[in-house]
Parts: C-alpha cells; structure tokens; sequence
C-alpha cells in the first residue's frame, strides 16, 4: 500500500505531535516548579525554558521533480528565555545584592498556565486525529470482510 492512500503518515505525523507537546508541557512544568528559584546548579537565579519546533519535511517525488511533503513535527531545541530577569526588593534575602534586590526568574506563571493549557490542548487533538486515522483504518478493513 502506497503512501498516498495508507493512513500510517498520519499516524506518524499525530504521533510525532503527541511527542513535542508532552515534551512542551514537561518544559512548562519546569518553569512553574521554578517559579520561585533564585539560585539554580549554577548558583544563578532560573532562566524559563522553551521549546523550538521545527517542521519534519520528506522528499516527496512527484511531477515537479522535487515535491516536499510535511511528515510531522520534531523538538529544535530547548531554549531559554532571553528576557530580563525580575529584580525585588527583599534586603532580608541571603541571595539580596548590595542594594537589597534578589534577581528573581524570568518567569510568569500566568503565561505559562496558559502555554499549559494550549499544549494540552494541542495534544488533544493530535490525539484526536490518530483516533480518527485508526476508526478510519478499522472501517476500510471492515469493508473488505
């Protein structure tokens, strides 16, 4: 069975998806469980991480010659967040400056909830997608009974 009619690079593309977003959402879970960390494994205050995806494309050879078709979703890299860090006030702090200020993360929790919940909702409907790709497979093999 030829790609053109079989419903696995769907599957692929909807699996690959599931992948990047549960790997999203364990990256904003970092950053929420970071929130409040003024000094990391470095001794520095915790940067918010990201994830950079990036399109998988395959060579699809069709009439033009030299066709790309899109074959589902992979992680760039995890990086971070190059805005500024939050500087509060609290001379009591044992990670204050000379000044009284504690650099604080670069990180907002309401952003992230809301990165949170659009990441769970894209993996909803990549898993939504192969539930259909499946059902659709089982009908085609159905027919043929």
């Amino acid at each position: 069975m030829s790609d053109a009619i079989s419903l696995v690079p769907a599957m692929k593309i909807s699996a690959s998806g599931l992948t990047a977003q549960s790997r999203r959402m364990e990256v904003v879970a970092g950053n929420v469980a970071n929130a409040g960390a003024t000094t990391g494994p470095d001794g520095k205050p915790f940067r918010r991480r990201e994830v950079v995806f990036s399109a998988q494309l395959k060579n699809a050879m069709g009439q033009d010659g030299n066709r790309r078709q899109l074959a589902g979703v992979k992680i760039e890299r995890i990086a971070q967040d190059a805005s500024p860090m939050k500087r509060v006030y609290k001379p009591g702090h044992p990670h204050a400056d000379s000044d009284g200020y504690v650099t604080m993360p670069n990180v907002n929790t309401v952003e992230e909830m809301v990165d949170m919940m659009s990441a769970s909702r894209a993996y909803e409907a990549n898993l939504a997608a192969m539930k259909t790709a499946k059902a659709m497979a089982q009908e085609a093999l159905g027919m043929l009974k």
